[in-house]
């Protein structure tokens, strides 16, 4: 499987385009088993690109191709079906229920996805250091402990993609390098893809290609 992105460039930047971009408005593509570091500095529209990939906005011109497959074209039952199979995500803003508690966030994705064993589940959390949170409500969690709720939750499915949109914001190093461990270790079960885009170079990351956005 692979992405290609065909001269995409956001809409607001048609005016403003940045040459110096080694993705806007470039052909470039990323093959399954290919890790690719993506630096993008505030307002270089890190976060407009893992949408776009993830096929959650269209206002760019040019096109994404999942095999050949332009996502423009994707329907809602199509983008669903393909959501589901082949691309996870941890969004910046984590987009957990803050209502529900940490494990519940985590069974719903494991149960629609039917992938992970359940006792997976405080297998990761304990490696990431929130198992003693399972059963608090995510609103009362600090934002590192549901960051590393959401990356959990992105690994309950299968994927060939793992889109990570600053993952490690609020983590230390420590917790940073556990959870990119465990990343690494379920995307290699997959020979999958992660594609990790954040404001500077993450050093424990092994990409095999680096672009700056």
């Amino acid at each position: 499987m692979q992405i290609a992105l065909q001269k995409v460039l956001p809409v607001f930047f048609e005016e403003n385009k940045n040459d110096g971009s080694q993705v806007w408005n470039k052909i470039v593509s990323f093959s399954k088993g290919q890790n690719i570091h993506i630096i993008a500095p505030s307002g270089s529209g890190k976060t407009t690109l893992i949408h776009f990939l993830y096929g959650l906005r269209n206002d760019y011109s040019g096109h994404i191709l999942y095999d050949a497959n332009d996502i423009k074209h994707f329907d809602a039952e199509k983008f669903s079906i393909w959501r589901k199979q082949h691309i996870s995500i941890v969004f910046q803003d984590l987009r957990l229920f803050p209502e529900q508690t940490i494990l519940q966030n985590l069974e719903i994705k494991r149960v629609l996805s039917s992938f992970q064993a359940a006792e997976n589940i405080a297998a990761m959390a304990e490696r990431l250091g929130i198992k003693t949170k399972l059963h608090q409500l995510c609103k009362n969690c600090s934002y590192g402990e549901q960051q590393r709720a959401a990356i959990i939750r992105a690994l309950q499915q299968p994927f060939d993609f793992l889109l990570l949109d600053e993952p490690f914001s609020h983590l230390d190093e420590l917790n940073r390098v556990k959870a990119m461990e465990l990343m690494e270790e379920e995307s290699k079960k997959r020979n999958a893809t992660i594609i990790l885009a954040d404001l500077r170079e993450i050093e424990y990351f092994k990409s095999e290609i680096t672009l700056h956005l």
